[in-house]
Parts: structure tokens; sequence; C-alpha cells
């Protein structure tokens, strides 16, 4: 893992934390009204994208740029332009888009900064709920909610016996497959919120998450977040989370492993 200098940090987390505040506003002033919505699997299925979400990025992209003009940005709308900076920003716009689209207030605007090639800093801003999820370090993790701002912690003190799992197979875990995995199946007791999961599990609520089919921009600004507030997270391999793709996070190692070890039959 690369690792920043503590002025980095603070110049880069005082972004975040201002920038959270500029897309709660943003969507209030100017998205906060009808959208069109698109399909882009066309026929194979469903991932819809609004026109929100593209002017979200483009915002986004341009606060970025004011800030920070050499950095890259990699988005899910509108791809990569790359140099040779460090520093990339990567970027959902929504994520939960299906969540948006519906009227249900748990999609946020999800942004990591990573520094070569490892998201070191991340945002979570869900304008809906207003309140918002960040790191200012790597060994410290906040929520700001009704403007007010508390540390958080993951649940250190989390147990396989009463564990409390958030779960989601999107559809790509068939059915045999979750034949395999039957204990997972019986404590899905909880439901999946995207981002807000993660978010609640850095914050102490809950204490495992699993999730499919992640991208990059799902998954790396939640990484840094939930590793500042003491948490783990991989993929069900076991090996680094940045990589995507299938995301198990956890409150603690004994419990991560556990789970790594209840996936298995799964995971390959």
């Amino acid at each position: 893992m690369s690792k920043l200098n503590s002025s980095n940090y603070k110049v880069f987390s005082k972004f975040l934390n201002d920038l959270a505040k500029k897309l709660t506003k943003y969507y209030y002033l100017r998205l906060n009204k009808p959208f069109k919505v698109s399909n882009k699997e066309k026929g194979k299925g469903y991932d819809p994208v609004t026109s929100a979400d593209k002017s979200f990025e483009k915002f986004i992209r341009k606060e970025i740029l004011k800030k920070f003009p050499k950095h890259q940005i990699k988005g899910e709308e509108f791809g990569q332009k790359k140099n040779k900076s460090d520093f990339t920003w990567v970027i959902d716009p929504i994520d939960g888009t299906r969540s948006f689209v519906i009227g249900n207030p748990t999609w946020s605007n999800l942004i990591s900064l990573n520094y070569k090639g490892y998201p070191v800093l991340g945002l979570a801003n869900f304008p809906i709920l207003r309140k918002y999820y960040y790191n200012t370090s790597p060994k410290s993790a906040f929520v700001v909610e009704d403007n007010k701002k508390r540390k958080i912690k993951v649940n250190y003190k989390a147990k396989y016996s009463n564990v409390k799992l958030s779960a989601a197979f999107h559809g790509t875990i068939s059915l045999n497959q979750q034949k395999k995995i039957p204990k997972i199946l019986k404590m899905m007791q909880f439901p999946c919120a995207d981002a807000l999961s993660y978010s609640h599990l850095a914050e102490g609520k809950i204490d495992v998450v699993i999730q499919c089919a992640n991208k990059i921009w799902d998954i790396h600004p939640l990484i840094p977040i939930i590793e500042a507030a003491g948490g783990v997270v991989s993929n069900w391999k076991n090996e680094s989370a940045v990589k995507a793709g299938n995301i198990l996070a956890s409150a603690n190692i004994s419990m991560h492993n556990k789970f790594l070890k209840i996936l298995k039959p799964i995971s390959k």
C-alpha cells in the first residue's frame, strides 16, 4: 500500500469534506427533478443510467480539475484520460442508480483518491439522508450527519454467534452455487444497500458485508473508509479489494477469516 504524508492527507480530505457539501447542494438545486433513464445493457439485462449520473460526474470532474488540474480522473460514465500523475480520482456519480430511479434514499456519490494505484481517501455522500462518510488518514474515519461530525469505528467485538450480516448476490451467483453456502443464506438478516451497508459496517452497525460483481468505482471509495475505521476488506479469495469483483468486508480479522472459509466453495 502506498501512503501519503500527513499534510497531503489534510489537503485532500478537506477537499472531500467540502465536496460532499457541494454535491448535496448541487442535487437539491439542479437535479431534484424529473430525469431521463436509459439502459446500458440494451436487451442483455438491466443496468440503468440517468441524466443525473452524467450531470453529477461532470460536476465532480469540474471540481477536481479546478483544484488538482494535473491529476487523473476515472469515472463510471466518462472513462479515463491517462497521464503520468501518481494521483487518480475514481468516481461513481450515483452508486445505487436503481435506488435513485425508484426514489429509494440510499443512493450515494462515491469518490476515492488513489495514490500509485491504491485508494487512500474515500467519500460516500448520501444527499437524501443528509450525511456523508469519509476518512482523513489511514486511522481516522468520520460520519457527518446534520452538520455534526463524529468519529466512527467498526464493532471490534463482533462475534460469529450473533453476527449482523448484510449480503446480496445481484443475480451473479446461481441457485446451485448458493446451495453450497447454506450458512450464509440463513444469516442474511439485514438488507444490502450498496455503499450504505459498507458505511454502516465502518460505523459499527453491521458486522459483515458480502457483495458480488463490484466495479472499481463501487468499492475503491469505500476501502479507505472501512480500513480507517478498523475493518478488513478483500475479495472472496482474500486478495486485495482493489481488484474489485466479489467483496467481503468484516469488522475484525477473525470474522473475516471465518467467512472466507464459508465462501470458499463458490470463490474459485
